[in-house]
């Protein structure tokens, strides 16, 4: 399988994946419809979330990793200041949302919008204390690996980086490490298996010393708890690598969505993963084609596959 087929299989894994959790979002495991019944559209007595949002949009997940793209894409690295003037933009006229419209967002992310327009530093603008350790800097990360050529290390303090405009706790940030780090291994043609096992290995290594080494031990002790698909960020990301275990990108994102709650992020998560090991072909057609807001992604795609 080539890189670009890898690349772009990221990013609308990544999208799609989103789109799919919307409908879904907020109802239990036990309110989701079976696996083969999971769609766009849901079955039809099934009560869904967002109910006037048209199937196949996206949402805060995906808006906010095209605004990361963006950003790297425009300034050729992480330039925190413009990101946030993307992230501003997106909160208040629909900015990288579908047809413009900012259906969600997470009480972190509004907490640092605001926090930015009160003057606060883009470094300091996410809350860092314990509790506020939402998914919001994970369900966007992915076009830093889908995006960087530099190292390991490099990569891991840009996802430090990106996650303190809204989230500045140490886990989250460690989270983010460890996602675009498996990311880099999958682009690598690493087995989903190994690409996790790898990149906590080397995260491990890279933190020796470091001050975020106990933030790892933690969300490492945790990850054989049972994934519940909900909004912490440790819980997120364990969730997404249970889906990953599945055999096909549809698989992923529909066992992602099986988790219930959070559905949306979790599938965005697991299927950024899918869509860069199973690649951009194997994501079904029908989906490819419900999809909106296409229109947005496409000069994105073009710069990033330019990138090679």
């Amino acid at each position: 399988m080539t890189k670009i087929n890898r690349l772009k299989g990221g990013l609308y894994g990544l999208l799609i994946g989103d789109a799919l959790g919307v409908p879904y979002e907020f109802h239990p495991a036990c309110a989701i419809p079976a696996r083969e019944l999971i769609d766009m559209t849901p079955p039809a007595r099934f009560r869904r979330s967002h109910a006037s949002v048209k199937p196949g949009t996206w949402s805060d997940d995906g808006a906010l990793a095209l605004c990361l793209l963006d950003s790297l894409m425009e300034k050729d690295g992480l330039d925190l200041a413009n990101l946030a003037t993307k992230f501003l933009a997106w909160g208040s006229d629909g900015y990288m949302a579908v047809g413009g419209h900012v259906f969600d967002m997470g009480n972190q992310t509004r907490r640092a919008l605001d926090n930015l327009k009160n003057g606060m530093s883009p470094e300091a603008a996410g809350p860092s204390d314990e509790r506020s350790n939402g998914n919001g800097s994970l369900m966007r990360a992915l076009p830093l690996a889908l995006w960087h050529r530099g190292t390991d290390e490099e990569l891991v303090a840009l996802a430090h980086a990106q996650s303190l405009l809204t989230h500045g706790h140490a886990h989250s940030q460690v989270c983010c490490a460890l996602y675009v780090l498996v990311a880099r291994h999958l682009l690598g043609a690493q087995s989903m298996h190994d690409a996790w096992d790898c990149a906590e290995a080397e995260l491990a290594m890279l933190y020796r010393a470091s001050p975020f080494a106990p933030a790892l031990e933690f969300v490492l002790s945790v990850k054989s708890q049972m994934p519940q698909g909900s909004g912490y960020v440790v819980d997120s990301l364990w969730s997404a690598k249970s889906a990953c275990q599945e055999s096909t990108y549809a698989g992923v994102v529909k066992a992602a969505v099986a988790l219930g709650n959070d559905t949306d992020t979790t599938a965005c998560i697991a299927g950024g993963l899918a869509g860069i090991h199973f690649g951009f072909d194997a994501i079904p057609l029908r989906w490819m084609d419900i999809l909106r807001g296409r229109d947005l992604v496409k000069p994105l795609e073009k710069s990033l596959l330019l990138r090679g």
